[in-house]
């Protein structure tokens, strides 16, 4: 066994000549623990937060989308599109063409996304699951339909089944507005109300509705042009290989976006909030370990006798100072790996029971208890974080207040 380690090991065991070094060993692996406790359940919560999102954006957005790099719309290639529905990965191939439009019912009036979709879309994203009221339909015969965010319905004050229909204003293209007619400067739609949907997204559900691609296109005054191409998968493929192969099929002037890009903000504002609490507590983790600091230079002082006999026989600076290095990380190290263990422990049993629920008013939030998601990478910089802050609080205690008495 390595010398350094075993004596440091007897050291951190044994009962020591003044109970204070005791204690403030024990306050320190105590702390440790606890801010590492800390660390994996903040993370964890942090992730199951990111994941929730991720769960409830899927329900409008597709897996994977493709946009063109500079403008508004495009005309998609009949012999890329083959190329793409031939891919073995691809489910399903949609054209959605989306744009701002003046919605009006009554004496309401707001102005929301009007996305229009194929006979496809309703194979797209499941939008049946998302339906709190009425039945998915674009178009039958001459009549045209539209399903809205339950927001938007709220504003226009719409229901299902209202058998006057809503008035769709856009601005005809390449036509300069007449100022003494404005009107004739718009072009004019109607929709009648068939469903409305709810995902719990303030984006999409107070300002989207869906009507069929032929309406949007004559409303916006396309004839083939799309804004995006929407694919969805089939099960068990990976989503990055998939989108390798429709990248290269495409070529340049594409993005090929999957969820997390599409909805890059609300994604990136999650991971900021998750990494600067993790900076906080390791600002406090390092606040702890000046317990450490202090236990080590008691411990040195204490053991001026043995360091004494150990020169005697034979030791050099170095070999002692590795001894109160080792005693210094293990501190740490004991009470990060027992922080480890619980707070994973905590959050699997989180993840499998929710055992910690929002409390009152819960009936308001979309789940009953905090999401909780473990990630193996996390709990790996966790316990490097935790070893290397120790190894820095050890080596500082030995190297700088240990020169007064390892000599």
């Amino acid at each position: 066994m390595n010398l350094p380690f075993h004596i440091a090991r007897r050291y951190l065991i044994s009962k020591k000549s003044h109970n204070a070094i005791n204690i403030i060993s024990m306050v320190s692996v105590c702390g440790v623990m606890v801010v590492t406790i800390a660390l994996v359940c903040v993370m964890s919560v942090m992730n199951g937060f990111s994941s929730l999102i991720a769960s409830l954006f899927s329900d409008f957005d597709p897996q994977l989308r493709i946009i063109p790099q500079t403008g508004k719309v495009f005309t998609p290639s009949p012999q890329k599109m083959e190329e793409l529905k031939a891919l073995p990965e691809v489910f399903l191939l949609s054209e959605v063409l989306q744009d701002n439009a003046l919605i009006k019912y009554n004496n309401r009036q707001m102005v929301a996304v009007l996305k229009g979709v194929d006979a496809g879309y309703a194979k797209q994203i499941n939008i049946e699951n998302t339906l709190i009221d009425g039945e998915f339909k674009l178009r039958e015969d001459v009549v045209d339909y539209a399903t809205l965010g339950i927001g938007l319905a709220y504003f226009l004050g719409i229901k299902t089944g209202f058998s006057t229909p809503m008035e769709i204003y856009a601005p005809k293209r390449n036509e300069k507005i007449n100022i003494a007619n404005p009107a004739s400067s718009l072009n004019i739609g109607y929709a009648y109300i068939t469903s409305v949907f709810s995902i719990n997204q303030q984006v999409y559900d107070d300002n989207y509705m869906i009507v069929s691609l032929d309406l949007a296109r004559s409303l916006f005054d396309y004839e083939d042009e799309i804004s995006a191409l929407e694919i969805k998968l089939n099960d068990k493929v990976d989503v990055n290989v998939a989108k390798e192969k429709i990248s290269r099929i495409m070529g340049q002037g594409f993005l090929v976006q999957d969820r997390e890009e599409q909805q890059a903000a609300a994604f990136k504002m999650m991971s900021v909030e998750k990494w600067m609490i993790f900076m906080i507590l390791c600002f406090i983790l390092l606040i702890a370990l000046f317990n450490v600091v202090g236990s080590l230079a008691m411990l040195m002082i204490e053991k001026k006798d043995d360091v004494r006999t150990l020169r005697n026989l034979g030791a050099d600076n170095n070999l002692i100072r590795k001894i109160f290095l080792f005693e210094g990380w293990m501190i740490s190290s004991v009470g990060g790996g027992i922080g480890l263990v619980i707070g994973v422990t905590l959050c699997l049993l989180q993840q499998a029971f929710g055992i910690i629920k929002f409390g009152a008013g819960a009936d308001a939030f979309i789940i009953e208890a905090y999401p909780v998601l473990v990630l193996f990478g996390d709990v790996v910089v966790v316990l490097i974080t935790v070893l290397l802050i120790g190894f820095l609080a050890a080596w500082y205690s030995v190297y700088h207040l240990g020169k007064r008495w390892i000599k």
